[in-house]
């Protein structure tokens, strides 16, 4: 059986899940992984699926592709190798340009493999001010612990004026 992601983008309306599911079904494919949601009004994401019948599977992507959604299909990879620990980290503070580049640049200067990611904005409570909240699962290279991460984020949390948390990520 052959792994695949299927990457969609469409205009959001009812329905769209339901159309990729029975897409999915009908080329006798096994849904596994998927993150989707509405993202800037668009409906986005990816999901994870095994199928034998690769053109049945095309083929029926191409029904839900007339039906306003956008299916790209690529063979998924083997994972790396998954040695280190993986910790999950939170960053909350003012919306700024620029929070993202600089937490994933020092991220990027560790090796630290980001996992999952995810960003949203909400209403600080008393103020109405922009709050950028930042939520991520990562994974450490061997040598390196979560208190080495910590600490070269929190060299930076000043300067971006930001609140982070490194936390291990329970076992799954």
């Amino acid at each position: 059986m052959a792994t695949m992601i299927l990457s969609v983008t469409g205009s959001d309306r009812p329905g769209l899940t339901q159309a990729l599911a029975a897409a999915v079904l009908s080329a006798s494919g096994n849904w596994l992984e998927s993150h989707l949601s509405r993202l800037g009004g668009l409906y986005v994401g990816s999901v994870l699926v095994e199928a034998d019948d690769l053109e049945a599977l095309r083929a029926a992507v191409q029904s839900v592709d007339a039906h306003g959604l956008e299916v790209r299909i690529a063979p998924a990879v083997e994972a790396p190798n998954d040695d280190g620990d993986e910790v999950l980290f939170s960053l909350v503070g003012q919306d700024r340009l620029g929070i993202v580049h600089q937490v994933t640049a020092v991220l990027s200067g560790l090796a630290v493999n980001i996992e999952a990611f995810e960003t949203r904005i909400s209403a600080e409570p008393q103020t109405g001010s922009a709050l950028f909240h930042l939520d991520a699962r990562l994974r450490l290279p061997t040598a390196l612990t979560g208190a080495d991460v910590q600490a070269a984020l929190e060299d930076i949390s000043a300067e971006i004026m930001v609140d982070i948390s490194l936390a291990p990520a329970k076992a799954r």
